[in-house]
């Protein structure tokens, strides 16, 4: 065998098994999962919520520290 008949087999299973298993089925787009969109959408809340807190807490440490306040 050569190594281009080689080659030519590695590419043809390459290309039949490059479908992903964790694929069953193409998501609905009509009807989406609003449970997976709630909570991607509470985390986002959630974290941006904690981001802004942080923050607050952030600046009022600075300003004692600096005694702007």
């Amino acid at each position: 065998m050569t190594f281009n008949r080689i080659f030519s087999g590695a590419a043809f299973v390459g290309k039949i098994g490059s479908r992903s298993v964790f694929t069953s089925s193409k998501p609905d787009s009509g009807n989406p999962n609003w449970f997976r969109v709630g909570l991607a959408f509470g985390t986002s809340a959630l974290l941006w919520g904690l981001l802004f807190k942080q923050h607050s807490t952030d600046v009022q440490e600075y300003k004692v520290r600096n005694g702007l306040e």
